[in-house]
């Protein structure tokens, strides 16, 4: 739907902007409340925000560096010298909000291509011996290549489960959170844990995990360091005990509390395979869905990945909780977990967002990809009218802001937002002709990125890092991937 006029707001608009960007020309995708989309539109951001929004060239203000109508920035001098403009040429592209991951293993960028036949359990096992082994210096390596990799694809927040804290590895968190600033992205990181090794009857070895007061101590420290409660934050921490089958009840049911305490949001693993099912039925008598909600793990402060094998109560229960889902589609395939019934759970008014997963199962690392496998996936199973590309894109964009707790500033190209942009090329042989770009993103191969912005400030250009070398972070990757190997 293409909307009339051009909104701005002064309130969104800083005192005194240090730069302002006009993108023009572009097929906007705002992803807002009524998906309204513009042909040839323009967008305009000061600092980091949004500051105007609509169809057709930007106005005169905008280009001519003059301050947003109605606004009375407070320290601007009459006279004052117009604010410096960068203009880009939109003409050709798709512009998209930036996308969001809710969930990936960023450490496991170390260990792809392996255990490729396996289904979870079995892949589980064989890689958990491996993972022990990580340190501070590998996770960083790993991270930040990964990251990088998201970037390209048109991530702009990053959503990370980290859960395998061998002792004496180090500042595992802390190397993850330089990864992000180093490539330039918003973190969603977690501290995730595990107390219930394999002697308890869980799945991962007992090196592999910890204690139930020392993850406890470790979640609480993390918040404490790194965590930022405002609207514009670069990093968040959740509380994320790993899974049912690798935790204990007792860590379960008091890292809710805990998170519930620091105010921060709280994730897991949940209903991924028959397996998990069987496990939880087996042991506590209950789905997965009951065993959690029992122990505090449904609420609009929590988020699931995978949710593959969900019936009718638990979708319902997801949706009158406000519990989200964070949807990994190709690591659901590669695993062979099965597809999870989105087209249910968005019909249910569940929240619903898009993750990589571990690269170690979807090897890709890609985000923009998961569009497509979102689409395609859910076709499977729904229909084919079931699942559109506009909803894969939701899944993407806001969706993704909203299982994280920041759909206020992030998902959705709207004045007052945060200006965290993709800006896709779809006039490229791949894509002559194509009767809708945004099905060129979400039907048709990923477009090539032309420009990433991360609250204004350009991350990706033509394809390449801005603030990060990619070669030396494929370098480094490569020798932290070997190191780790020969130590098994």
């Amino acid at each position: 739907m293409t909307a009339p006029g051009v909104a701005a707001a002064a309130s969104a608009t800083p005192a005194v902007p240090v730069r302002r960007l006009v993108v023009e020309g572009a097929h906007v995708a705002t992803v807002d409340a009524l998906d309204t989309e513009h042909v040839g539109g323009h967008v305009v951001v000061d600092g980091s925000r949004i500051v105007a929004v609509g169809p057709g060239p930007a106005p005169a203000w905008a280009r001519d560096g003059r301050a947003v109508p109605g606004a009375e920035p407070r320290s601007t001098a009459p006279g004052a010298a117009p604010i410096p403009v960068e203009h880009v040429d939109g003409r050709g592209h798709l512009l998209t909000p930036g996308l969001v991951n809710t969930h990936h293993h960023l450490y496991q960028w170390l260990t792809r291509g392996i255990a490729q036949d396996a289904i979870l359990f079995d892949w589980l096992v064989a890689l958990y011996p491996t993972w022990a082994r990580i340190d501070e210096p590998l996770v960083e390596a790993g991270a930040a290549a990964a990251i990088a990799v998201l970037a390209r694809s048109g991530c702009t927040t990053v959503g990370d489960h980290h859960y395998v804290f061998p002792a004496g590895a180090g500042d595992l968190l802390g190397g993850i959170v330089r990864a992000a600033d180093t490539v330039g992205v918003r973190l969603h990181a977690t501290r995730g844990s595990m107390d219930l090794g394999r002697s308890q009857g869980g799945l991962p070895p007992d090196f592999a995990v910890e204690t139930t007061d020392a993850a406890l101590h470790a979640s609480q420290e993390a918040v404490a360091r790194f965590h930022d409660p405002s609207g514009d934050a670069r990093v968040q921490i959740a509380i994320a005990p790993c899974s049912p089958f690798s935790v204990t009840p007792d860590l379960l049911r008091e890292a809710a509390v805990l998170g519930r305490q620091l105010g921060v949001r709280l994730h897991t693993h949940g209903s991924e395979t028959v397996e998990e099912d069987a496990f939880c039925l087996e042991r506590f008598g209950r789905t997965p869905t009951q065993y959690l909600e029992d122990l505090g793990w449904l609420g609009d402060d929590v988020w699931m990945a995978h949710c593959v094998h969900l019936d009718d109560h638990a979708i319902g229960r997801f949706a009158a909780t406000g519990t989200g889902v964070a949807h990994c589609p190709s690591s659901n395939g590669r695993l062979a977990a099965g597809i999870a019934p989105i087209a249910s759970l968005l019909a249910a008014g569940a929240p619903v967002g898009l993750g990589v997963d571990g690269a170690a199962s979807n090897e890709s690392g890609q985000l923009g990809t998961e569009i497509r496998q979102a689409v395609l996936f859910g076709r499977l199973r729904s229909g084919a009218d079931a699942f559109s590309v506009r909803q894969g894109l939701r899944l993407a964009t806001i969706g993704g802001a909203r299982v994280l707790g920041r759909d206020a500033d992030l998902g959705s190209i709207e004045v007052g937002k945060l200006a965290d942009l993709a800006l896709w090329r779809v006039d490229g042989v791949e894509f002559a002709g194509i009767a809708d770009p945004v099905a060129a993103l979400g039907l048709a191969s990923m477009p090539p990125l032309a420009r990433l912005w991360v609250g204004g400030d350009s991350v990706v250009a033509d394809g390449e890092l801005v603030h990060a070398d990619q070669g030396l972070l494929a370098e480094g990757a490569a020798r932290a991937s070997a190191d780790l190997r020969s130590r098994v």
